[in-house]
């Protein structure tokens, strides 16, 4: 299945981006995980189709509403199967 590592940038910490992220994922069918990086981005690895990744892409560069996203960075990864949807 197509995988996509996600980082972002700006205010995604302490505002429910994981969270957020994760009902979204799961609303498209995605499999993966989203978790803080120490240097105050969020990391999200993704694996479904291409457009639900695309789909996750686009809200990414909005999050809840109390996050303000400065930076997406997409890095597409070779196919992996993944299960459920995590934070950490």
């Amino acid at each position: 299945m197509p995988t996509a590592r996600f980082l972002v940038d700006g205010r995604v910490q302490g505002v429910f981006f994981r969270a957020s992220t994760r009902e979204q994922a799961l609303a498209l069918g995605i499999a993966g995980h989203a978790r803080n990086l120490d240097d105050g981005r969020v990391e999200v690895l993704a694996s479904g189709n291409a457009e639900a990744l695309d789909a996750l892409g686009r809200w990414l560069w909005q999050g809840p509403p109390a996050a303000a996203v400065t930076a997406v960075r997409r890095e597409d990864l070779s196919d992996r199967q993944l299960q459920g949807f995590h934070t950490a």
